[in-house]
C-alpha cells in the first residue's frame, strides 16, 4: 500500500524533536508500506527560530527515517481571520500535494490532526479522486470549541473523511456524535516502543543523567503549553513543599509557556526545586523515566498520552488528570487519577504515591507495532471500501 501523509505534527531540521510520537508510528508504518510524508512548517516558528544554526533545504524536501518528506511553509494570519487557517493550510501544502500525487501515486491519504490538516486533506485527497482517511489525537477535537471556525472545520474534516481513526474509546464516541459515520470510525489503542521503553536500573539511569539519590525526583515529560496543566503542577508542588522538602522537580520539554512557567516557580519560591531541561531526544526518554520516583501528568486535555504509555513500560509510578482517554490505559501502569485544576489534590496523590507507589499490573502497554499494524489494516479497508462500486438503486436496476 502507498500512504500519502499530510500532518503538521512531524520533526523538521528547526524543530527535530517535536511530535516525536508521530515520528515513531510513521517510520514503523513504513516498515510494511511505500509511504510519503508532507509535514508544513508554519511560517512563524520559522521565523522564531531564524537564527539557528539548522537550517530547511532551499527544496524544502528531507529524508527521515528513510522517507521522503517535503516541508511547505504555512501561511496563515496569527489571531486573525481564524475561518479561513483551513484555506490557508490547504493552499500552503496544495504544490507539495499535487506533486507528491504526480510522483508517488498514493493509493490513500492519511492526516494527523483534524484541523486544519484533516479538513486540507479531504478536500485535497477529493480533487485527485482519493480515499482519505483522518486521525484524531484528543485535542483536536475536544477543544475544538475554543473557536467557533474550529469546530466547524473539524465536524466538516471528520464528516468528509472516508475513515477516521481515534486513539481512545471516548475520543471515537465524540467522533460520531460529531456526525462521523459509525461504521467508518476506528478506536486502535497506542502501544510504545519496546526495544526503547522497558524497565532497567534506577541508580544505573540516575548516574547517567546526573541525578543524586538524596532527593525524591519527579518528572514531567511533554510540551510547555497551557493544555498541559504544568501552572497546575507548579501549584501543587508548593503545596507538597509545605509537608516535604524532600523532592526535586524535572520538567522535560519546551514550548511557549517555558518564560512564564519559570516567572511562576520563582514566585512561589521553589525555584530551587524546578528544573527546566528544555527539550530531549526520544531515545533518551527511557533514563528519565527509569530515574524517577514518579511521573506527574497534570493536563487539562488529553487523547491517550503516549508518556503514560512509556511510563508504564518502564515501571514508573504515576499520578495524572482524570481527563480524555487516561482512564482507559490506567490499568497499563501503576498510576493514580486526579482531577483536573485542582493543585491540593494533585498534591496529596504527589506525597502518597511517593510514600507508598501504586502496584505495578501484571501486563503493561502493548507494542506499538502491533497498533501500527491495526492502523494499516484499517487504511487497506477504507482504501479498497472506496474502490467498490456503488450498488445500482433499485430503479436503476429495473
Amino acid at each position: 500500500m502507498k500512504i500519502l501523509a499530510l500532518t503538521n505534527l512531524y520533526p523538521n531540521p528547526l524543530q527535530p524533536h517535536r511530535a516525536a510520537f508521530n515520528r515513531h508510528r510513521f517510520r514503523f508504518l513504513a516498515e510494511h508500506h511505500a509511504l510519503r510524508l508532507i509535514a508544513p512548517v508554519a511560517w512563524r516558528d520559522e521565523w522564531a527560530l531564524r537564527r539557528s544554526a539548522a537550517r530547511i533545504p532551499s527544496d524544502r524536501r528531507t529524508t527521515n527515517d528513510g522517507i521522503p518528506v517535503e516541508h511547505p511553509r504555512y501561511w496563515y494570519t496569527p489571531g486573525m481571520l481564524r475561518s479561513q487557517y483551513g484555506r490557508f493550510f490547504e493552499a500552503s501544502v496544495r504544490g507539495a500535494f499535487d506533486r507528491a500525487v504526480r510522483e508517488f501515486a498514493p493509493d490513500i491519504v492519511l492526516a494527523t490532526w483534524a484541523y486544519p490538516d484533516g479538513w486540507a486533506a479531504v478536500r485535497l485527497a477529493r480533487r485527485h479522486g482519493l480515499p482519505v482517511a483522518v486521525l484524531v489525537h484528543g485535542s483536536d477535537v475536544r477543544r475544538m470549541d475554543e473557536f467557533a471556525a474550529r469546530r466547524t472545520g473539524t465536524r466538516d474534516a471528520l464528516r468528509g473523511a472516508d475513515g477516521v481513526i481515534a486513539v481512545s474509546a471516548d475520543l471515537a464516541a465524540r467522533v460520531v456524535a460529531l456526525g462521523a459515520a459509525p461504521d467508518r470510525v476506528a478506536t486502535v489503542l497506542d502501544g510504545v516502543d519496546r526495544t526503547l521503553f522497558r524497565t532497567g536500573d534506577r541508580s544505573a539511569a540516575r548516574q547517567r543523567l546526573g541525578l543524586g539519590d538524596d532527593r525524591r525526583h519527579l518528572l514531567y515529560i511533554g510540551n510547555l503549553l497551557p493544555v498541559k496543566g504544568v501552572d497546575v503542577l507548579l501549584e501543587a508542588c508548593r503545596a507538597l513543599d509545605a509537608q516535604r522538602p524532600d523532592w526535586c522537580l524535572h520538567l522535560v520539554g519546551d514550548g511557549a509557556e517555558r518564560a512564564r512557567l519559570e516567572a511562576q516557580a520563582q514566585a512561589l519560591g521553589i525555584a530551587g526545586k524546578v528544573v527546566f531541561h528544555g527539550a530531549r531526544p526520544h531515545a533518551d526518554l527511557p533514563d528519565w523515566l527509569r530515574a524517577a520516583d514518579l511521573f506527574v501528568l497534570p493536563s487539562r486535555s488529553e487523547g491517550i498520552p503516549n508518556v503514560l504509555l512509556e511510563a508504564s513500560a518502564c515501571g514508573t509510578p504515576y499520578v495524572a488528570s482524570r481527563v480524555g482517554g487516561i482512564p482507559e490505559i490506567a490499568s497499563l501502569g501503576a498510576g493514580v487519577l486526579v482531577p483536573p485544576e485542582q493543585p491540593q489534590a494533585l498534591a496529596e496523590a504527589i506525597g502518597h504515591a511517593l510514600e507508598a507507589p501504586p502496584a505495578q499490573p501484571a501486563d503493561g502497554p502493548r507494542d506499538r507495532r502491533e497498533a501500527v499494524s491495526e492502523i494499516a489494516r484499517f487504511l487497506a479497508r477504507t482504501a479498497a471500501r472506496t474502490r467498490e462500486p456503488a450498488p445500482l438503486s433499485r430503479s436503476a436496476a429495473v
